[in-house]
């Protein structure tokens, strides 16, 4: 490329030679020939020329090239190669020319400048007639900063570790800088004197590394020092340098440790709060410091600032500090062995206390020994006597070590009591000389002697006291040290009873409630102290009369039986005087038998009384009471008993033994049997077969003691029922009858036989039911006279329906109905068949019939006989032949007992089957024939009557007769509106429902209803709107078809005119577009080389053609759009996916092809379907709004434009609201539901 261009501006050059010379004066011209000449031009030159930059790579530049007098093209070459002549240089995005023709200056502008921008350029003028060719050089030389400066192997900012005394070499790296980077070394802000290893070499073109080595042995003094290089470039800013930096960390051992805070030899006091503070310097990693304390490490918390270590032990100084070793160890991970620095404790105390020891008391005339010991003190401690005040001098003193430090002092005295003081207190002081500080200690001791005898008042000998009075009596004593103490017993038991001292002198009284032991009791009081061994004291015996407390009665024997004589014995308890016995039954007294006496507790009398009686079972119960009575006192007690006689249980003759239930229904029996005694148990059982009484067995039949209960009732429970009650004195039996009620059932009717006219027929019911009479069944039929036609009769659970004489309209169900009251009633109905000649049924749904080609079909024809008719098929008046090459086929079969079906299969339908087949039906009574239509699918008839079923204040439930499907699966929407409304709502049935319930409706308010079809062709017409009236709280006051609903001619002529113009205008508007495009594109061409530049603040614009494409391509979008806007009916020629299989291909059809049984698509199911699976290959899945309701039609989706055509709806009377865009529809309560609805 470059070498054409060159050789075509050589020739250029020659080419302009030749000319210029053609142009020169002969020598031989005539002066009036030169005088005519023209004068000469101006020739072209050079203004302004380039001139060599050096400029930083990243910024912009421009090379100036003016020329004056241009007459050639201008163009730029870098190193050699011709850049053109357009201000857009091809190839080079960021090179631009810029031009002003009318100064001449064709500037190169160069943005963003890289090193491939480093290159010589040169500025060209090209030869012109009278002009040759100029060129101007320039060199463009791009300085490059170093794109990174790395320390090798470390990251920036990094802690570099090294050993002191070891080799360190730190490599730095400044990479693709041009010219080569200079790289100089810092040690902090200094720079190093150690002279480095650098070395250059060039990566890529124009692309410099620079590598500088420095090798270093790190001391001590070197930890924490930071190490940097930093490139030196001049495109580098001098105030922002490059550099990277790391930091050295040097590992040496600690220096030795050191204590601050105490000094050996110095002394401590006890309780002294005291800091010792060990301390290293130097080391890195810093020093580790521990704490032992005779040889125990001491835990301590250290910390350290800079390369000091400190750790500080706390303690407040004890009596076990004394002479403790205190060693402190400095290491780390260099130290071969821990430093050490120890120390010795001295702490100076007092006894804490004296221990005195000694008798407590003593008599006249004895000697006291006294001890008093010191607790450790350090230095020891002087001990010194003293006793009331006055210095005692005749003791000894030692001094002993102690196991736990320090000294133990020690000092015995003796002292003679001679004094007749109550007290003596001798006190021991201990002193520590070098603390000041005395401890003092004391002991007391008593002085013995004895009270005067106790006096003892409140009861005089001989006086008899009652039982429950109260008795006071008083004891008294003086004297005696120390004090005496006063206590009281009775009859030696001790007693506890308050008292007083006053003014030396003891008292005490003791407060009685009088009972019967304190009879001949003896109460004495005791006074002591310490002066005497045996205690004073004084009695007094008392006497008292007391009434029985108690009286026990016995029985023997023990066990009452029915025949025996049992002996009653009644003992009453201690009495003074005796007390008298008798005996009462029921209140009434009874004579007793030997009355005895003999001693008692507490000084009394005990009696006894007895009795006999003769026991029998009406004795059970009876109660017998004994009084024991103080006639001196008149105070009586008494006891009562209730004999009780044993015998076995007996049921009572009162309670029912028949009992009536309802089946189904719980039912609960209770019996009730006496007996002695009352731990009775009972078994039920039923025809010998005991019954469960295991209530978690979950059986029906539960047993609880007396009770049967069964929780739901069943017929086959009747029957006679065994309850066995048992004690251990015998059993008992009671039998009971359980009837069980039932509801009825029909067990049979007659079937199967039909009847000759005119001759009489019996209809059975056989029934089961308790009760069961004639007045609980009856015949039904509706619109049949039951009573002139039929007799009825009933007679051992049957019930007869007789007709003396059948016709053809006796055909038909007879319903036997049966209610007792005990239940639902049964109903069932019993066909009458009277044997007639076919009847062919003309319904819609069994005359026409539809299918796609290709596909299997059948047709149905079915008729009513009796006796069993036959079927022929056929078509143009002839038979046709079944199995003809397989072509057709009939499957018939009875549907019920009165209706036949034949259906005619016909395989791989092509057009030729479509058109019309006769069935003919006969047997032996004649014969009926009918003619079916067979065509292609179609959209479906509308439903044939729309009916009102239940109907309450705010809903009402509609159901409809369905008319020809069209061939395919149909499903059905109803649209209703409150009267005023303008705005049909819709909902939509589920798939093979013919009826739908509203709910939400406005009581009192009048609705418009009406039902249409759809199926894959299309959607019907809405039937005729009904007009449904409801009233709060009854039945609707009516339901009356509404006029035809059908949009007037004049508007759909108008509506179908408005959309052939819209049409016609979109086609006009898409012509134009086209043609505008075509001539736009022919006008245009290439611009010049001096119409491409404009001048704008001194920017070239380069200014491309634009194209109506987009705006076209728009255009015919919006036109597009607004064709679709306007369709009504978008009609699917291919079938959307399977959503459920119809009901005509139901058993017992097995042969029968449903591909053509579809629904719409729900946008929730299959969005493809293929041969296989029933799913669309290739088809997206639609969106909702393919949906959607457009306008007044129906939108059926299709799986492509192709085979979509637009059809216009005119079978909607009244305009419809167009569903939202999502694909949802009203409901009755204005929200939005999916249709087609999902089934589950």
């Amino acid at each position: 490329m470059q070498f054409w261009i060159t050789l075509t501006f050589a020739l250029l050059l020659v080419a302009a030679n030749c000319r210029g010379m053609a142009t020169v004066t002969p020598p031989n011209a005539s002066p009036t020939a030169a005088a005519q000449v023209a004068p000469a031009p101006a020739v072209q030159k050079f203004r302004v020329t380039p001139h060599d930059l050096q400029i930083l790579e990243g910024t912009d530049t421009l090379m100036r090239c003016e020329v004056s007098s241009r007459a050639g093209k201008v163009q730029w070459t870098k190193d050699g190669f011709a850049l053109g002549f357009s201000a857009v240089i091809p190839g080079f995005p960021r090179y631009s020319v810029l031009v002003d023709t009318k100064q001449g200056a064709y500037n190169l502008q160069i943005k963003n400048a890289t090193l491939e921008d480093d290159a010589e350029y040169q500025c060209q003028v090209g030869p012109a007639p009278g002009n040759s060719a100029i060129r101007a050089n320039a060199k463009l030389s791009i300085v490059a900063a170093p794109s990174s400066i790395v320390i090798e192997g470390y990251a920036r900012n990094a802690k570099v570790e090294v050993e002191e005394r070891q080799n360190l070499t730190l490599h730095c790296i400044a990479e693709n800088a041009n010219p080569a980077a200079e790289i100089v070394w810092f040690q902090g802000d200094v720079p190093v004197s150690t002279a480095a290893i650098v070395s250059v070499n060039q990566t890529a073109p124009k692309r410099f590394t620079t590598s500088s080595t420095l090798h270093l042995q790190p001391s001590a003094e070197d930890d924490y020092k930071d190490f940097s290089c930093e490139a030196r470039h001049k495109a580098l800013p001098p105030d922002v340098p490059m550099r990277a930096q790391v930091q050295l960390s040097v590992l040496y051992p600690p220096g030795a440790p050191f204590f601050e805070g105490y000094s050996q030899g110095e002394s401590l006091h006890r309780g002294q709060d005291v800091q010792i503070a060990c301390r290293s310097r130097g080391g890195n990693p810093p020093a580790q410091l521990t704490w032992y304390r005779n040889g125990v490490a001491v835990s301590s918390p250290q910390r350290t600032s800079g390369r000091l270590s400190e750790n500080i032990y706390k303690f407040t100084a004890s009596a076990k500090d004394n002479g403790a070793n205190l060693v402190c160890e400095a290491k780390n991970l260099l130290s071969i062995t821990p430093l050490r620095a120890e120390l010795n404790l001295t702490v100076l105390y007092a006894p804490k206390d004296v221990y005195l020891t000694g008798a407590n008391q003593a008599k006249l005339g004895d000697t006291v020994q006294l001890s008093c010991v010191t607790a450790p003190s350090n230095p020891p401690a002087r001990i010194s006597w003293s006793m009331n005040g006055r210095p005692l001098a005749n003791s000894t003193y030692k001094t002993t070590s102690s196991s736990d430090g320090g000294w133990v002092s020690s000092s015995n005295i003796s002292l003679n009591i001679d004094s007749q003081s109550r007290t003596f207190i001798a006190v021991c002081h201990a002193l520590n000389t070098e603390l000041t500080q005395n401890v003092v200690g004391s002991h007391t001791v008593n002085v013995l002697y004895a009270p005067s005898p106790p006096l003892l008042t409140g009861y005089n000998d001989g006086d008899i006291l009652v039982s429950g009075s109260i008795l006071k009596l008083q004891c008294s004593s003086a004297g005696g040290n120390p004090a005496p103490t006063l206590q009281w017993y009775k009859n030696d038991k001790r007693l506890n009873a308050p008292s007083k001292l006053v003014d030396s002198k003891i008292t005490s009284e003791l407060s009685l409630l009088v009972n019967a032991s304190d009879n001949n009791a003896i109460y004495k009081c005791e006074v002591q102290n310490a002066a005497i061994d045996i205690p004073l004291f004084a009695t007094k015996t008392l006497g008292v009369h007391f009434p029985p407390e108690t009286v026990k009665i016995s029985v023997v024997p023990r066990n009452l039986v029915p025949g025996i004589r049992a002996k009653l014995i009644c003992d009453s308890s201690s009495s003074n005087p005796p007390a008298k016995i008798s005996w009462w039954k029921d209140g009434i007294p009874v004579e007793g038998l030997n009355l005895a006496n003999r001693p008692g507790l507490w000084g009394g009398s005990v009696s006894t009384l007895e009795m006999y009686v003769n026991i029998t079972q009406d004795l059970d119960g009876i109660i017998y009471t004994c009084q024991s009575h103080n006639e001196v006192l008149q105070r009586s007690v008494h006891e009562t008993i209730s004999l009780d006689i044993l015998y076995p249980p007996k049921f009572e003759t009162s309670q029912s033994t028949s009992f009536v239930g309802v089946e189904g229904a719980p039912f609960h029996v209770e019996l009730m049997a006496s007996g002695n005694p009352m731990a009775i148990s009972y078994t039920w059982t039923k025809d010998g077969l005991p019954i469960s009484s295991n209530s978690l067995s979950g059986q029906r039949l539960i047993s609880d003691g007396p009770r049967l209960n069964i929780s739901r009732l069943s017929r086959n429970d009747a029957g006679v029922y065994v309850c066995e009650a048992l004690n251990s004195q015998g059993t008992a039996l009671l039998e009971i009858q359980v009837d069980v009620e039932y509801a009825p059932t029909i067990t049979a009717v007659s079937e199967g036989r039909s009847f000759v006219a005119g001759e009489p027929a019996v209809l059975a019911c056989h029934i089961q039911a308790r009760p069961l009479e004639a007045s609980h069944v009856r015949w039904s039929r509706d619109g049949y006279d039951l009573a002139s036609r039929t007799m009825t009769s009933f007679e051992n659970g049957t019930a007869l329906l007789q007709i003396a004489s059948v016709e053809r309209s006796d055909i038909g169900n007879f319903t036997c109905i049966v209610d007792n009251q005990r239940g639902a009633p049964a109903a069932q109905n019993v066909l009458l068949v009277v044997q007639t000649a076919p009847e062919i049924d003309h319904t819609p749904g069994f005359t026409r019939y539809a299918a796609r080609l290709g596909v299997r079909a059948q047709l149905i024809c079915r008729a009513m006989a009796s006796p069993q008719p036959s079927f022929i098929w056929r078509r143009h008046g002839k038979d046709i032949k079944m199995q003809r090459r397989n072509k057709f086929k009939t499957v018939e079969r009875q549907a019920d007992a009165l209706n036949y079906e034949s259906a005619l299969l016909i395989e791989n339908t092509v057009a030729d089957d479509y058109g019309q087949y006769e069935c003919v039906v006969r047997n032996a009574l004649g014969q009926a024939s009918t003619t079916l239509e067979f065509s292609k699918p179609t959209r479906p008839d509308a439903p044939l009557q729309l009916r009102v079923g239940n109907v309450s204040d705010t809903g009402v439930e509609l159901n409809w007769l369905p008319g020809f499907d069209g061939g395919m699966q149909t499903y059905f929407r109803l649209r209703l509106k409150q009267h005023g409304e303008e705005k049909y709502k819709y909902v939509d049935a589920k798939p093979g429902n013919l009826n739908i319930s509203l709910d939400g409706l406005k009581p009192g308010a009048t609705y418009y209803f009406s039902v249409m079809a759809a199926n894959e062709a299309g959607g019907s017409k809405f039937m005729p709107d009904i007009k449904l009236t409801l009233t709060k709280g009854s039945q609707p006051l009516s339901a009356e078809y509404t006029e035809k609903d059908e949009l007037p001619n004049v508007m759909i002529i108008g509506i179908t005119s408005a959309a052939m113009v819209l049409l016609v205008l979109n086609a006009a508007l898409v012509a134009w577009f086209v043609i505008r495009r075509q001539n736009k594109s022919q006008s245009e061409a290439e611009p010049s080389n001096d119409d491409v530049y404009s001048k704008d603040d001194n920017q070239s614009v380069y200014k491309l053609p634009i194209t109506a494409l987009q705006a076209d391509v728009q255009k015919k979008a919006a036109a597009s759009t607004y064709l679709v806007e306007n369709v009504d009916i978008i009609q699917s020629t291919s079938y959307p996916p399977k959503y459920q299989e119809s009901s005509m291909c139901t058993p017992p059809y097995p042969l029968c092809n449903p591909d053509f049984t579809r629904t719409l698509p729900n946008p929730k199911r299959h969005s493809q379907r293929n041969s296989a699976t029933g799913l669309i290959d290739g088809m997206p899945m639609r969106s909702k709004d393919d949906h959607m309701l457009i306008s007044n039609g129906l939108y059926i989706p299709s799986p492509s434009p192709a085979s979509s055509l637009v059809i216009k709806g005119s079978y909607i009377s009244s305009p419809s609201p167009a569903p939202p865009a999502d694909g949802s529809y009203f409901n009755m309560s204005d929200k939005y539901m999916s249709y087609p609805p999902v089934v589950s």
